[in-house]
């Protein structure tokens, strides 16, 4: 298994030949141009670790507003797609438990993302496929704000989903994979 900067390395990679280059996230490129995404690994595959080191990144994000958002990877467990799902339920749950709902929310990434009802080889899955499992956690003012300046935002993921079935499974896969 690759190290840290490795995985950081190549989760940077991913944001910017597949969320940035795809404009998956029309606001990446704003955060990536202004180094304020914040970059975790947490090598432990267990979900209680894993659950703490969520919470101390809210508290790092608590204590630092030049950070705009934290992409915590998790590329030693949570393989399966089930196993994440269960993850991010619970960090959700925990989210909630800790008094950050309104203040954070999470969006989620995995290898083997599958949207519900969808074959595992749509091509739509890989709008949410990173090199490593992750919880990426946004701030909600900051989502607010976004959106507020943005025509049909919620037309981002059906317009996201779209691009991935034009261009094809084989060149999203290759696209993710060369960022390896």
């Amino acid at each position: 298994m690759p190290g840290k900067e490795q995985v950081i390395e190549q989760t940077k990679n991913w944001i910017r030949e597949v969320v940035i280059g795809c404009n998956f996230c029309p606001f990446a490129a704003r955060e990536v141009k202004q180094n304020s995404i914040h970059y975790q690994v947490e090598e432990s595959g267990r979900v209680d670790i894993c659950l703490q080191a969520l919470l101390s990144e809210c508290a790092r994000l608590d204590g630092d507003e030049t950070i705009a958002t934290t992409l915590l990877i998790l590329p030693n467990g949570f393989g399966r797609l089930g196993n994440f799902l269960d993850l991010v339920a619970k960090a959700e749950k925990l989210l909630h438990r800790n008094g950050y709902e309104g203040i954070y929310q999470l969006a989620s990434f995995q290898p083997l993302y599958q949207f519900a009802g969808a074959s595992p080889d749509d091509a739509a899955n890989y709008t949410n496929r990173s090199p490593y499992p992750m919880l990426h956690i946004l701030r909600e003012a900051a989502i607010d704000k976004a959106l507020a300046g943005f025509p049909n935002p919620e037309g981002i993921p059906e317009r996201n989903i779209r691009f991935a079935r034009e261009k094809g499974a084989e060149y999203m896969k290759m696209l993710r994979e060369s960022c390896l």
